[in-house]
Protein backbone atom coordinates (compact mmCIF):
# COMPACT_ATOMS: atom_id res chain seq x y z
CA UNK A 1 0.00 0.00 0.00
CA UNK A 2 1.49 3.57 -1.20
CA UNK A 3 1.90 6.26 1.65
CA UNK A 4 -0.25 8.98 1.47
CA UNK A 5 2.27 12.23 2.12
CA UNK A 6 0.19 14.81 4.51
CA UNK A 7 2.05 18.13 4.27
CA UNK A 8 -0.11 20.73 5.94
CA UNK A 9 -1.27 18.87 9.59
CA UNK A 10 -3.11 20.36 11.88
CA UNK A 11 -2.52 20.20 15.61
CA UNK A 12 -5.48 20.70 18.13
CA UNK A 13 -4.30 21.00 21.76
CA UNK A 14 -7.07 19.73 24.17
CA UNK A 15 -6.39 21.02 27.86
CA UNK A 16 -10.20 21.19 27.72
CA UNK A 17 -9.74 17.43 27.58
CA UNK A 18 -6.74 17.13 30.00
CA UNK A 19 -8.43 19.22 33.06
CA UNK A 20 -12.21 18.00 32.69
CA UNK A 21 -11.56 14.83 34.13
CA UNK A 22 -9.58 16.02 37.74
CA UNK A 23 -11.92 16.37 40.66
CA UNK A 24 -9.77 19.48 42.20
CA UNK A 25 -10.86 22.33 40.88
CA UNK A 26 -8.54 24.21 39.38
CA UNK A 27 -8.58 27.87 39.64
CA UNK A 28 -10.03 29.88 36.95
CA UNK A 29 -6.81 32.15 36.96
CA UNK A 30 -4.52 29.33 36.68
CA UNK A 31 -6.70 28.00 33.97
CA UNK A 32 -6.64 31.50 32.02
CA UNK A 33 -2.42 31.19 32.65
CA UNK A 34 -1.86 28.40 30.75
CA UNK A 35 -4.67 28.38 27.98
CA UNK A 36 -3.07 32.13 27.32
CA UNK A 37 0.24 30.52 27.14
CA UNK A 38 -1.01 27.87 24.89
CA UNK A 39 -2.35 30.63 22.42
CA UNK A 40 0.65 31.62 21.41
CA UNK A 41 2.34 28.24 20.87
CA UNK A 42 1.34 28.34 17.11
CA UNK A 43 -1.10 25.02 17.32
CA UNK A 44 -4.19 25.43 15.04
CA UNK A 45 -7.05 25.69 17.33
CA UNK A 46 -7.26 25.64 21.15
CA UNK A 47 -10.03 23.00 22.54
CA UNK A 48 -10.26 25.74 25.36
CA UNK A 49 -13.83 24.76 27.49
CA UNK A 50 -16.92 23.59 27.20
CA UNK A 51 -20.74 24.71 27.89
CA UNK A 52 -22.02 21.56 29.83
CA UNK A 53 -23.68 20.94 32.91
CA UNK A 54 -21.25 22.01 36.03
CA UNK A 55 -23.11 19.12 37.75
CA UNK A 56 -22.15 16.56 35.00
CA UNK A 57 -18.20 17.83 34.50
CA UNK A 58 -17.79 20.48 37.42
CA UNK A 59 -14.23 21.43 36.58
CA UNK A 60 -15.76 23.01 33.41
CA UNK A 61 -18.17 25.06 35.55
CA UNK A 62 -15.85 28.30 34.89
CA UNK A 63 -15.56 28.21 31.04
CA UNK A 64 -17.50 31.76 30.28
CA UNK A 65 -15.34 33.29 32.63
CA UNK A 66 -12.36 31.67 31.21
CA UNK A 67 -13.04 32.99 28.08
CA UNK A 68 -13.40 36.63 28.84
CA UNK A 69 -9.58 36.28 30.33
CA UNK A 70 -8.06 34.94 26.80
CA UNK A 71 -6.15 36.82 24.48
CA UNK A 72 -7.45 35.17 21.60
CA UNK A 73 -7.80 38.31 19.62
CA UNK A 74 -3.63 38.46 19.63
CA UNK A 75 -3.59 34.95 18.33
CA UNK A 76 -4.11 32.84 15.42
CA UNK A 77 -5.24 29.85 17.06
CA UNK A 78 -8.83 29.64 17.10
CA UNK A 79 -10.83 28.19 19.80
CA UNK A 80 -13.30 25.68 20.33
CA UNK A 81 -15.73 24.71 22.61
CA UNK A 82 -17.62 22.01 23.40
CA UNK A 83 -21.22 21.59 23.77
CA UNK A 84 -23.85 18.61 24.66
CA UNK A 85 -27.28 19.98 23.80
CA UNK A 86 -28.96 23.10 22.18
CA UNK A 87 -28.44 24.84 25.65
CA UNK A 88 -24.79 25.13 25.20
CA UNK A 89 -24.62 25.41 21.70
CA UNK A 90 -26.35 28.72 22.09
CA UNK A 91 -24.39 29.87 25.09
CA UNK A 92 -21.44 29.10 22.88
CA UNK A 93 -23.01 30.62 19.75
CA UNK A 94 -22.99 33.86 21.99
CA UNK A 95 -19.27 34.31 22.04
CA UNK A 96 -17.58 36.03 19.33
CA UNK A 97 -14.09 34.72 19.98
CA UNK A 98 -15.17 30.88 19.71
CA UNK A 99 -14.72 29.49 16.05
CA UNK A 100 -15.88 26.18 16.15
CA UNK A 101 -18.38 24.02 18.45
CA UNK A 102 -17.57 20.53 19.26
CA UNK A 103 -19.90 17.94 19.81
CA UNK A 104 -19.74 13.95 21.17
CA UNK A 105 -21.44 11.83 19.07
CA UNK A 106 -21.47 7.83 19.85
CA UNK A 107 -21.80 5.36 17.78
CA UNK A 108 -22.17 3.34 20.90
CA UNK A 109 -25.59 3.66 22.57
CA UNK A 110 -24.35 2.91 25.87
CA UNK A 111 -22.32 5.57 25.60
CA UNK A 112 -24.40 8.17 24.29
CA UNK A 113 -27.15 7.65 27.21
CA UNK A 114 -23.60 7.80 29.84
CA UNK A 115 -22.42 11.18 28.10
CA UNK A 116 -25.01 13.12 26.56
CA UNK A 117 -28.23 11.58 28.38
CA UNK A 118 -29.29 11.18 24.90
CA UNK A 119 -30.11 8.29 22.54
CA UNK A 120 -28.37 8.01 19.65
CA UNK A 121 -31.83 8.61 17.40
CA UNK A 122 -32.25 11.87 19.53
CA UNK A 123 -28.37 13.10 19.74
CA UNK A 124 -28.62 13.15 15.77
CA UNK A 125 -31.68 15.49 16.27
CA UNK A 126 -29.23 17.77 18.14
CA UNK A 127 -26.71 17.40 16.03
CA UNK A 128 -28.90 18.56 13.35
CA UNK A 129 -30.12 21.99 15.86
CA UNK A 130 -26.51 22.32 16.69
CA UNK A 131 -25.32 22.82 13.15
CA UNK A 132 -28.52 24.99 12.18
CA UNK A 133 -27.13 27.16 15.21
CA UNK A 134 -23.73 26.90 13.65
CA UNK A 135 -24.91 27.92 10.57
CA UNK A 136 -26.41 31.27 11.83
CA UNK A 137 -23.73 32.44 13.81
CA UNK A 138 -20.69 31.95 11.29
CA UNK A 139 -19.06 28.90 13.36
CA UNK A 140 -18.00 25.34 12.53
CA UNK A 141 -19.66 22.08 13.97
CA UNK A 142 -16.32 19.78 14.67
CA UNK A 143 -18.46 16.50 15.03
CA UNK A 144 -16.39 14.24 17.31
CA UNK A 145 -17.33 10.51 16.88
CA UNK A 146 -16.84 8.99 19.55
CA UNK A 147 -15.81 5.10 20.37
CA UNK A 148 -15.22 5.12 16.51
CA UNK A 149 -12.67 2.24 17.03
CA UNK A 150 -15.24 0.09 19.18
CA UNK A 151 -16.51 0.21 22.39
CA UNK A 152 -16.26 -1.83 25.83
CA UNK A 153 -19.76 -2.19 26.40
CA UNK A 154 -21.02 -4.75 24.15
CA UNK A 155 -22.56 -2.25 21.69
CA UNK A 156 -22.44 -3.41 17.91
CA UNK A 157 -19.32 -2.12 16.03
CA UNK A 158 -17.67 -2.54 12.89
CA UNK A 159 -16.52 -0.13 9.92
CA UNK A 160 -19.55 -0.43 8.17
CA UNK A 161 -21.30 1.76 11.23
CA UNK A 162 -18.69 3.91 10.82
CA UNK A 163 -19.21 4.55 7.24
CA UNK A 164 -22.85 4.89 7.74
CA UNK A 165 -22.55 7.52 10.35
CA UNK A 166 -20.10 9.55 8.34
CA UNK A 167 -22.34 9.16 5.72
CA UNK A 168 -25.43 10.12 7.55
CA UNK A 169 -23.41 13.68 8.83
CA UNK A 170 -22.09 14.21 5.37
CA UNK A 171 -25.84 14.38 4.46
CA UNK A 172 -26.50 17.06 7.23
CA UNK A 173 -23.81 19.15 5.62
CA UNK A 174 -21.06 18.55 8.48
CA UNK A 175 -17.79 19.12 7.09
CA UNK A 176 -15.25 18.17 10.10
CA UNK A 177 -15.52 15.16 11.77
CA UNK A 178 -12.58 13.78 14.19
CA UNK A 179 -12.70 9.90 14.72
CA UNK A 180 -12.26 9.24 18.68
CA UNK A 181 -10.29 6.45 20.17
CA UNK A 182 -12.66 7.30 23.43
CA UNK A 183 -11.09 4.45 25.66
CA UNK A 184 -7.95 3.77 23.82
CA UNK A 185 -9.13 0.59 22.22
CA UNK A 186 -8.37 1.62 18.63
CA UNK A 187 -5.53 -1.27 16.62
CA UNK A 188 -3.59 0.08 14.09
CA UNK A 189 -5.20 -1.77 11.39
CA UNK A 190 -9.22 -0.29 12.10
CA UNK A 191 -7.45 3.14 12.35
CA UNK A 192 -5.77 2.58 9.16
CA UNK A 193 -8.82 1.04 7.04
CA UNK A 194 -11.08 3.65 8.30
CA UNK A 195 -8.94 6.65 7.02
CA UNK A 196 -7.66 4.89 4.03
CA UNK A 197 -11.17 4.40 2.65
CA UNK A 198 -13.35 7.44 4.49
CA UNK A 199 -10.78 10.33 3.13
CA UNK A 200 -11.38 9.33 -0.74
CA UNK A 201 -14.60 8.20 0.10
CA UNK A 202 -15.53 11.57 1.59
CA UNK A 203 -13.19 14.67 0.02
CA UNK A 204 -15.82 17.26 0.97
CA UNK A 205 -15.19 15.82 4.58
CA UNK A 206 -12.25 16.98 7.05
CA UNK A 207 -11.28 13.58 8.79
CA UNK A 208 -8.96 13.87 11.91
CA UNK A 209 -7.73 11.77 14.68
CA UNK A 210 -8.50 12.23 18.72
CA UNK A 211 -6.63 9.19 20.25
CA UNK A 212 -6.62 8.09 23.66
CA UNK A 213 -3.53 5.47 24.56
CA UNK A 214 -1.04 3.92 26.28
CA UNK A 215 2.45 5.05 26.52
CA UNK A 216 3.32 2.13 24.36
CA UNK A 217 0.80 2.44 21.37
CA UNK A 218 0.70 5.91 20.30
CA UNK A 219 3.24 5.92 17.67
CA UNK A 220 1.62 3.36 15.77
CA UNK A 221 -1.91 4.86 16.32
CA UNK A 222 -0.38 8.41 14.89
CA UNK A 223 1.84 6.24 11.96
CA UNK A 224 -1.74 4.16 10.87
CA UNK A 225 -3.98 7.62 10.32
CA UNK A 226 -0.92 9.68 8.70
CA UNK A 227 -0.11 7.56 6.51
CA UNK A 228 -3.69 7.00 5.46
CA UNK A 229 -4.26 10.79 4.73
CA UNK A 230 -5.23 12.22 8.07
CA UNK A 231 -3.93 15.53 8.66
CA UNK A 232 -5.69 17.09 11.92
CA UNK A 233 -4.29 15.44 15.52
CA UNK A 234 -5.74 16.67 18.62
CA UNK A 235 -3.43 15.78 21.40
CA UNK A 236 -2.44 16.94 25.94
CA UNK A 237 0.36 18.29 26.68
CA UNK A 238 1.45 15.83 29.45
CA UNK A 239 -0.84 13.28 27.98
CA UNK A 240 -3.64 14.37 30.61
CA UNK A 241 -6.67 13.67 30.14
CA UNK A 242 -9.43 11.12 29.20
CA UNK A 243 -13.53 10.99 29.57
CA UNK A 244 -14.97 10.70 32.69
CA UNK A 245 -18.00 9.59 31.41
CA UNK A 246 -16.73 6.30 30.08
CA UNK A 247 -14.95 3.93 32.11
CA UNK A 248 -13.23 4.25 35.76
CA UNK A 249 -9.42 3.95 34.58
CA UNK A 250 -9.09 7.28 32.92
CA UNK A 251 -6.84 6.62 29.40
CA UNK A 252 -4.84 9.73 28.52
CA UNK A 253 -4.34 11.79 25.04
CA UNK A 254 -1.72 11.47 23.10
CA UNK A 255 0.67 13.78 24.54
CA UNK A 256 1.44 16.78 22.02
CA UNK A 257 5.42 16.58 23.01
CA UNK A 258 4.91 12.82 21.10
CA UNK A 259 2.74 14.39 18.15
CA UNK A 260 5.70 16.84 17.18
CA UNK A 261 8.23 14.40 17.54
CA UNK A 262 6.33 11.99 15.13
CA UNK A 263 5.82 14.84 13.11
CA UNK A 264 9.24 16.47 13.16
CA UNK A 265 10.21 12.56 12.43
CA UNK A 266 8.05 12.18 8.94
CA UNK A 267 9.36 15.97 7.65
CA UNK A 268 6.24 17.48 8.23
CA UNK A 269 6.43 21.70 8.80
CA UNK A 270 5.66 22.60 12.34
CA UNK A 271 4.98 26.41 12.79
CA UNK A 272 5.56 26.05 16.52
CA UNK A 273 6.95 28.60 18.82
CA UNK A 274 9.35 27.03 21.08
CA UNK A 275 9.59 29.35 24.12
CA UNK A 276 6.16 30.10 24.13
CA UNK A 277 5.94 25.71 24.08
CA UNK A 278 8.41 25.78 27.06
CA UNK A 279 6.56 28.01 28.73
CA UNK A 280 3.31 26.09 28.33
CA UNK A 281 5.22 23.00 29.77
CA UNK A 282 6.72 24.95 32.69
CA UNK A 283 3.30 25.35 34.39
CA UNK A 284 2.11 21.60 34.23
CA UNK A 285 3.26 20.71 37.15
CA UNK A 286 1.43 23.94 38.44
CA UNK A 287 -2.01 23.25 36.91
CA UNK A 288 -2.12 19.23 37.30
CA UNK A 289 -0.97 19.19 40.68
Amino acid sequence: MEQVVVDDVKIIECPRDAIQGIETFIDTDKKIRYLNRLLKVGFDTLDFGSFVSPKAVPQMADTESVLEGLDWEDSDTKLLAIVANIRGAKMAASHRGIVYMGYPFSISETFQLRNTHESMEAALETVKAIQEICNRHDKTLVLYMSMAFGNPYGDPYDREIVNHWVNVFDQIGIRTISLSDTVGMANAADVSYLYRHLIPAFPQIEFGGHFHSTPSSWEEKLAAAYDNGCGRFDGALGGYGGCPMALDDLVGNIATENLLRFLMKRGVPLHIDENALSEAQALLAEVFS
